[in-house]
């Protein structure tokens, strides 16, 4: 993703009042980021019987170019039929773009059946997405987890752009998880989780320089960390910490090594969350 240029925004919807809420956190983040909206319509289940009958996205495009036209954000429209699963990952490839996405509005027995596509997106989509499950605004305090291995770079340069918009607060997480290994970088971590920014390991260089950078730029960061499982925790400081913005990034491999960054801990969060998640996937540019 281009540094010098404004992201795309590209919203999704299927017409179902579940997705309002991505939509409004959407057209929030582009008129920070002064960023093109596209709002992408999926019609997956089409009945030529009933072709005349009032479509469901009719009601959501209409209130959301009605927020578009308000905010005075620069906007496009698109509808395309077919299954959500194979049109988003598609449709994300053609431009670089932030996707925002949240719940379907689906039955649950199609949930328990195919499971919930937010795992789907994330490891199909190489753009970052954000996943709103409930609409949270203004944007005032924005968590970032941080894990020492460079994974979040990506995901934490966007969320300082936007913590420098919106002027929110900072909060760098750091989760030490349950080792066994005894080396000397394990222990150093173990015996300094609550100051790992004052320690000479990977963790703590990534700490000091997310420091630097969002002093520099004029934010208010505070430093966190945890022990324990990494979702539980991160759950834990999410519902004490009353965040409005989640950030992670993800090494998005099955097989990675680093439980923080595995793609099955970056979908756990975003179903539980309580607040909108922003991910992006770790590149080696």
């Amino acid at each position: 993703m281009d540094e010098d240029m404004a992201p795309d925004i590209l919203i999704v919807t299927n017409g179902t009042h579940e997705t309002w809420p991505a939509v409004e956190q959407g057209a929030w983040l582009a008129s920070i980021l002064d960023s093109k909206i596209t709002l992408l319509g999926v019609t997956e289940t089409l009945n030529p019987a009933a072709i005349d009958d009032h479509h469901p996205l009719e009601d959501v495009f209409e209130r959301a170019v009605g927020l578009f036209q308000q905010q005075g954000t620069s906007y496009s429209l698109e509808v395309r039929n077919g299954s959500a699963e194979e049109i988003i990952p598609q449709r994300a490839k053609q431009s670089d773009s932030i996707v925002v996405l949240g719940p379907f509005g689906r039955p649950q027995i199609q949930r328990l059946l195919s499971g919930r596509s937010i795992r789907h997106f994330l490891e199909e989509i190489e753009q970052p997405i954000l996943y709103v499950p409930r609409s949270i605004l203004p944007v005032q305090k924005i968590l970032i987890c941080v894990g020492g291995l460079g994974y979040e770079m990506t995901a934490e340069h966007l969320a300082m752009q936007i913590a420098m918009k919106s002027r929110a607060e900072i909060t760098l997480l750091h989760i030490v998880p349950p080792v066994d290994l005894d080396y000397p970088t394990a222990r150093t971590v173990r015996e300094n989780w609550q100051r790992l920014e004052q320690t000479n390991t990977p963790v703590g260089r990534s700490l000091r320089q997310a420091l630097e950078i969002a002093k520099a730029d004029g934010l208010t960061v505070t430093i966190k960390g945890r022990q324990g499982n990494v979702i539980e925790q991160i759950v834990a400081e999410m519902r004490d910490g009353n965040y409005d913005l989640m950030c992670m990034g993800s090494s998005y491999s099955v097989h990675s090594l680093r439980q923080m960054y595995s793609a099955s801990v970056t979908s756990e969060i975003s179903e539980v969350s309580l607040c909108p998640v922003l991910t992006a996937r770790y590149s080696r540019e």
